[in-house]
């Protein structure tokens, strides 16, 4: 062998391992940034090849349709090129990438983004090529986000080809329905409404679908995203739709409970078969065992939140001491409406706020009826010789014992389907001393029983009395299996009707 050739053919070999070694390092170097790191490069690294100044606001990504690598966006301070920004900005680009695939999200869209603290999502927008979109947020966040509510947008009408609301911003308003109004409001109409939400549950599926009377549901995923999983829900707006279908059944009388609200009534405690001999004992305990239609699911996607105290008597005796005290609200704000036809009663209501008091009885029509006093022994609230009293038309007062009071009776039925509607959550207590067996069935009748999510019912019949074991109350002739009947009418209807005392 020739030594000379020998040499160089080491020499080569020497070169070619180190320049190897090179490679390996710098690929090793390349991946701590990127795992360790969150995938950013920091200014003054010597084997970043993205070098990125932090000063210059400006993020570096995997780039997606439309862009060759390096942004041209300059972001504010609070958008700084952390690992956490990162990552969100690449979860909404593989988010944005499927809806484009799909057809409802394209380069050319007007976009906005509601609710976005920071732009990522408006960020990861203009990343894969759609510029022409912009946020909104209580605090400006320039260049990427403008001043603006989700429920008060800055914008006009018809003005948005897509709209998008992430990271829980929909989850998170105190007015849904003024939300969805002014989605309604600024997509133009083909446009399409995106919202990712962490409501899984079915009722609030079926709550938020009801907020969009502008659009139709087009489809809903779950997908994985920021360590928990998110539904994804997109509608369309169909220029000059507006669903009132079931709005519609309820004001003609024909609506039915639907099928998701009858698989919650399996879930609510059951009902007690046997009569107790001690009612007014085993009604109060029965209290433990109710499970709350807003303990079983997430109640958000209302346009209002309304409780109907019918039968109300003293504010405190249920409004303030039950409802208000106990009912596991959602941190939501309810209207409150007492009915009450006694008026010994009406001057405690003058002055609770968020309390309005319909001094009337709650009945079949519009009519005066006759009011029956009944002594209420013991009870705090009650001035003496005034109880729970019974009404009925002033035809037929014969047979009423003690003192009287005529007084103006209202269609209820009619009157709830002119308060509230199916945007709204409501929940009612029912206490009327035997009237129940009279505006049960006309709730019926008239579908307004679907206008009410969740129902308190004290049925009254003839119970085995403290005073006397074995003896009846003659204050009322229905039995405890006309109350169970009454009972299982509604649950069979999917209305979640709980025995109250």
């Amino acid at each position: 062998m020739d030594p000379v050739t020998g040499k160089r053919g080491f020499l080569r070999n020497a070169v070619v391992r180190f320049l190897l070694l090179s490679l390996l390092l710098i690929a090793v170097w390349f991946a701590y940034v990127i795992t360790l790191r969150g995938e950013s490069c920091v200014s003054g690294d010597e084997f970043c090849f993205f070098n990125n100044p932090i000063g210059n606001n400006k993020l570096v990504t995997a780039a997606g349709v439309g862009h060759a690598g390096v942004s041209s966006v300059t972001l504010h301070p609070a958008g700084e090129t952390t690992p956490e920004f990162h990552k969100r900005v690449m979860f909404y680009i593989t988010v944005f990438q499927d809806l484009i695939v799909d057809g409802f999200l394209s380069t050319k869209s007007k976009a906005l983004c509601v609710e976005t603290p920071i732009g990522d999502d408006v960020y990861a927008l203009k990343e894969i090529g759609v510029d022409d979109a912009i946020g909104i947020y209580k605090k400006a966040v320039k260049p990427l986000v403008v001043k603006g509510l989700g429920f008060r947008q800055p914008f006009g009408d018809n003005t948005f080809d897509f709209v998008f609301s992430g990271d829980g911003g929909l989850d998170r308003s105190e007015n849904a329905g003024e939300f969805a109004a002014e989605v309604c409001r600024t997509v133009k109409p083909e446009g399409y409404f995106v919202v990712h939400t962490a409501s899984k549950d079915t009722f609030s599926f079926n709550s938020f679908i009801a907020l969009f009377n502008c659009c139709k549901f087009i489809r809903s995923r779950h997908i994985d995203g920021f360590g928990s999983e998110i539904h994804e829900i997109v509608m369309k707006k169909v220029n000059g739709i507006n669903i009132k279908k079931k709005t519609e059944q309820v004001l003609s009388g024909k609506c039915s409970v639907s099928g998701y609200k009858q698989d919650l009534v399996k879930r609510a405690e059951p009902l007690i078969m046997k009569e107790p001999l001690k009612p007014w004992i085993t009604l109060k305990k029965n209290i433990q065992n109710v499970k709350y239609l807003s303990s079983m699911v997430d109640i958000n996607f209302k346009q209002r939140y309304v409780y109907v105290d019918v039968g109300a008597r003293s504010y405190g005796s249920s409004i303030a001491s039950w409802f208000r005290k106990q009912y596991p609200k959602q941190n939501k704000t309810f209207d409150i409406y007492a009915v009450e036809a006694d008026r010994h009663f009406h001057d405690q209501y003058k002055f609770k706020k968020g309390v309005t008091l319909l001094p009337y009885a709650a009945w079949v029509k519009n009519e005066t009826l006759v009011f029956e006093i009944n002594q209420t022994p013991g009870d705090e609230n009650v001035e003496p010789g005034r109880g729970m009293g019974r009404i009925q038309p002033v035809k037929s007062g014969g047979g009423i014992v003690g003192s009287v009071d005529e007084i103006q009776g209202f269609d209820f039925a009619e009157w709830l389907k002119n308060t509230v509607s199916e945007k709204d959550y409501v929940v009612m207590k029912m206490d009327v001393e035997g009237t129940e067996f009279d505006l049960i069935p006309r709730l019926i009748e008239t579908g307004a029983i679907c206008l009410v999510d969740e129902v308190f019912l004290e049925c009254h019949y003839n119970r085995w009395q403290k005073c006397c074991p074995g003896v009846r109350s003659p204050k009322y002739q229905k039995t405890y299996g006309q109350c169970l009947d009454l009972f299982k009418s509604l649950r069979q209807r999917g209305v979640l009707v709980h025995q109250w005392w």
